[in-house]
Parts: structure tokens; sequence; C-alpha cells
């Protein structure tokens, strides 16, 4: 009887260190390098001063970043600063080919852009945008907070703590693939990021 107890009672240390293991948050951006993402694309990504920034090129075309790894389920948040246009996003599920996305973006742009909106690339378009009372969370020049959080077929993204969007879509819910940040084409963008981390669900 003492030698089942003392398996059962390994079994449940052994589940539960796994468990707290799996949830465990993990910093995608270390501050100095990057190292763990992929640069897709000739625009600028790089690091200064703890911050890692994306900056258009001299070809003025699309760029990303994205993780080695693939995440399905997911609570990421991160900072952001924009300078200039700053028109970006941060794609969820999305694989790339050369600089053509296939995925979802939670949407990273200038007031009146409709920041925590979702995008399909290369697809359906807008999926939803933010309601227009909510520009005003996004603090143009300044640093702000975002938080999206994807479960199966739900994405949910938050601004500076203001949720700013809700969506349910069978097709998200189906997608594999990385996380991406983005230059957009057009030339004169340039953002900052940093405290880049995720919490799978």
């Amino acid at each position: 009887m003492k030698k089942l107890f003392a398996i059962v009672l390994i079994g449940v240390c052994f589940f539960g260190a796994l468990s707290f293991s799996f949830n465990d948050e993990i910093n995608l951006f270390n501050g100095k390098d990057l190292n763990g993402w992929i640069v897709y694309g000739t625009e600028k990504w790089y690091v200064e001063d703890g911050l890692l920034i994306s900056e258009s090129g001299p070809d003025k075309e699309y760029g990303y970043l994205g993780t080695e790894k693939n995440y399905k389920n997911f609570e990421l948040n991160l900072e952001f600063k924009q300078e200039a246009d700053g028109n970006s996003g941060v794609f969820i599920r999305s694989t790339v080919d050369g600089t053509k996305v296939s995925g979802w973006q939670v949407e990273v742009a200038p007031p009146g852009h409709d920041t925590g909106g979702i995008y399909e690339s290369y697809g359906r378009g807008w999926l939803i945008k933010p309601d227009k009372e909510k520009d005003s969370v996004l603090k143009f020049g300044d640093w702000n907070q975002m938080k999206i959080v994807v479960m199966g077929d739900r994405v949910t993204s938050y601004l500076n703590g203001v949720q700013m969007v809700d969506y349910s879509d069978s097709k998200i819910g189906e997608g594999e693939g990385g996380i991406l940040l983005q230059i957009h084409d057009g030339g004169g963008i340039k953002v900052y990021w940093k405290n880049i981390t995720l919490k799978p669900l």
C-alpha cells in the first residue's frame, strides 16, 4: 500500500511539474540579438539599447521577423512605440513564403487605422475592426502595451488594457504557424518593440 501511495505521489508531482513547465512564460526577445527569430525580406531588423527596432530599408517593401517556432494557443504580451508612419502588425499562426504571408494580423498602425483589428493577408482582408471610439486608446509616439489571446478559433486583442476586438473564426482555428512582426511596404516606417513574452495556454 505504501509503495502504491509513493507511485501515485510521484506521478502527481511529475505531471504537476510538467503542467507548470508548459505554462511558463517564454521571453521571445532577449534584448540582445535576434536569436530565435528569422528575417524575411530586405527591410531592417536590429537591436539597439535593449530594444528591437523595425525600420524600412531602401527597397521599401514588406518585411517580416518571425519566430523559429510555431505557437497555437497562447497569450502574447508586448510593447511597441511608433515613429513616422508606424504601419506594422503582429501575425499569429502564420507562415511566410518569401515575403508573402499566409495568416492573420493584429493591426499596429497610426491613429485612425484600426490598431487591434484583425486582418487576413492574401485572403478575406479585414475580418473585424475596433469600434471607432477606441482609436483614442492608441498613444502614437509613446509606448503602448498590446495583449493578444489566441485560443482555439478565438482571438482577443487588448491595447493599453482596453479590449479592442473579440473574434471567433473556424479558419483561424485551423491555422498553424508562428508569430511575426511586420514592416509595411511604402517606406518611412519605424517601430520599436520590447518585452515580448508568450504564455502557452
